[in-house]
């Protein structure tokens, strides 16, 4: 399937665009046949995206690749004259695996509702199945966990400048492997030796390493709609990604729940903001 969907319309209309850029259109990601299918996260929020548009008939979506550098610093311009001025590459950007969507509000201007990724870091349990022994002298069950991840943080943030602006933040992601491990488990060789992954050591787990972007909230929840706080006599508006983990690979039909599920929290906050018509409750 396509990794470049890029689509905007509503109704039959936006169906058929994905259809075509599909080759065909996704699987039906929220029936048992996504429960076993391999689909890439951009395939998934391209079946969200139809869902959104049977669910709200009414409302115009897009799905974009990505966000350029000059409408972040535009944006950001449009805040305050002294933000948004360094910019050494013209065509620098962000793209999130799972594509942006968004939809047109009332005044004629898109708004994110959607951002999705999926990253897998840790082949240690695939390694150990096969029995591969893993280090420079091949005599490790495990691998020291990387640091690649954490690139992540960049595209948060850069939406984050995007949407200052929002109430809600709807940036999602995915991530697997076995350095997103949430609980203990044995693994078993083909020669019949049981190896312990220990979700909790250093040397392995890189949630802590993440969760910056979530200001270390609870994982494995929606937290598109943003939170007030007082810290220092002042209020301040957090914008908190949701990040999902687990050590084995999320499901088709899983990622598109969460993701189906941050993208309606968004339409509910921008509510008065849109054209409701019969397509919004």
């Amino acid at each position: 399937m396509s990794k470049n969907v890029e689509v905007r319309g509503k109704g039959q209309a936006l169906r058929l665009g994905i259809q075509q850029a599909l080759g065909g259109g996704p699987l039906t990601i929220f029936g048992a046949a996504a429960q076993s299918h391999d689909l890439a996260i951009r395939d998934v929020a391209a079946g969200v995206l139809l869902k959104l548009a049977d669910d709200f008939p009414n409302l115009e979506f897009r799905l974009r690749t990505s966000l350029s550098k000059k409408e972040i610093n535009k944006k950001l311009q449009s805040f305050d004259r002294s933000l948004g001025q360094t910019l050494f590459v013209a065509s620098a950007n962000i793209r999130p695996d799972g594509g942006i969507t968004e939809v047109l509000d009332r005044d004629g201007k898109w708004r994110v509702i959607l951002v999705g990724e999926s990253k897998h870091q840790g082949n240690d349990v695939e390694k150990i199945k096969a029995g591969v022994l893993q280090g420079v002298s091949k005599n490790q069950d495990f691998m020291v966990a990387g640091n690649a991840i954490e690139r992540m943080h960049k595209n948060v943030v850069e939406l984050r400048n995007f949407m200052l602006d929002e109430k809600y933040f709807p940036y999602v992601v995915f991530l697997q492997g076995s350095n997103f491990a949430t609980e203990s488990f044995d693994v078993t060789r083909p020669d019949g030796r049981v190896v312990k992954v220990v979700h909790d050591v250093g040397s392995l787990n890189r949630i802590d390493r993440v969760t910056a972007s979530s200001f270390s909230r609870p994982i494995n929840e929606n937290y598109c709609e943003n939170i007030i706080v007082k810290a220092g006599g002042l209020e301040h508006r957090l914008q908190i990604a949701s990040l999902f983990c687990k050590a084995a690979p999320w499901k088709p039909k899983e990622m598109a729940e969460a993701m189906l599920d941050v993208a309606t929290t968004s339409i509910r906050v921008l509510d008065e903001e849109l054209d409701k018509g019969d397509g919004l409750a």
